[in-house]
C-alpha cells in the first residue's frame, strides 16, 4: 500500500527485453536504503517487486500485462521515474490510499503556466470517467493529486512548485503518457451497489 507521496526522482539505467516481459534496472538511493529481495517499490505508480539489489540500484521484472496497461513499456535508459516505498504500518497517510495497480493510461493534453503553479489537463479513458470527480483524489504517475475539474474525457490538476521539481510531472510534455489509478474506494462502492440486491446482501454476519 502506498500514499502517492513520491520519495525520489529515480532513473532507469537498463532495460532488458524478454519474451513476454521486461527487466528494468533503476537507480534510487533513497528507496533502496534498507531494501531487500521481495520488497515492493512503486515506479511511476506501478507496484513492482525487487528481484535484485546493487549499489543504489534495484532490478524488477515487469510482465506483459503490466506493460500493456501502463506506460512502463515506453521507458528507456535515462528515463526519469517517480519512486515510492510502501507506507509503514502506523505511518502518516500523506496522500490517499494508493494500491500501485494502474487502471489505465492518459496523456498530457495541455499545460498552463502560472506564477506559482501549473494547471495540467490530462486525457481520461472512457472506462474511468465515472470514478473521477471534482475535488476527488487520483494518482498520476504515482503522485497523489486532487482533481480540479472533471470532464467526460479529461481532468485537470494543479501542480505546486514542489511537485514540479521533485516528480516527473514537472518534465512531462503534451502527448506524453501517464499512469492513472483512480480512488479504490469508488470502485468498491460501485461494486457493492451493483450487488446490493443479491441474496444475502445486507444481512448481518454471525
Amino acid at each position: 500500500m502506498f500514499t502517492g507521496i513520491v520519495e525520489e526522482l529515480g532513473e532507469v539505467t537498463a532495460v532488458e527485453k524478454l519474451d513476454d516481459a521486461s527487466r528494468f534496472r533503476l537507480r534510487g538511493p533513497v528507496v533502496t536504503e534498507g531494501a531487500k529481495h521481495g520488497d515492493s517499490i512503486a515506479v511511476n505508480g506501478v507496484c513492482l517487486t525487487v528481484v535484485d539489489l546493487g549499489e543504489n540500484e534495484f532490478t524488477a521484472d515487469v510482465m506483459a500485462e503490466t506493460l500493456d496497461r501502463s506506460s512502463l513499456g515506453a521507458l528507456a535508459p535515462g528515463s526519469r521515474v517517480n519512486l515510492e516505498r510502501p507506507m509503514a504500518l502506523g505511518g502518516r497517510l500523506g496522500g490517499h490510499i494508493v494500491q500501485g495497480h494502474v487502471d489505465g493510461t492518459g496523456h498530457i493534453v495541455e499545460r498552463k503556466v502560472s506564477e506559482n503553479w501549473e494547471l495540467v489537463t490530462v486525457s481520461l479513458p472512457a472506462g474511468l470517467t465515472r470514478y473521477v470527480v471534482e475535488k476527488g483524489s487520483i494518482t498520476v504517475d504515482g503522485v497523489s493529486l486532487t482533481v480540479v475539474d472533471a470532464g467526460p474525457d479529461f481532468f485537470t490538476i494543479s501542480l505546486i512548485p514542489t511537485t514540479l521539481a521533485l516528480t516527473t510531472l514537472g518534465i512531462k510534455e503534451p502527448g506524453d503518457p501517464v499512469n492513472l489509478e483512480v480512488d479504490v474506494l469508488a470502485k468498491y462502492v460501485e461494486r457493492l451497489l451493483a450487488h446490493g440486491d443479491a441474496p444475502g446482501a445486507g444481512e448481518p454476519v454471525a
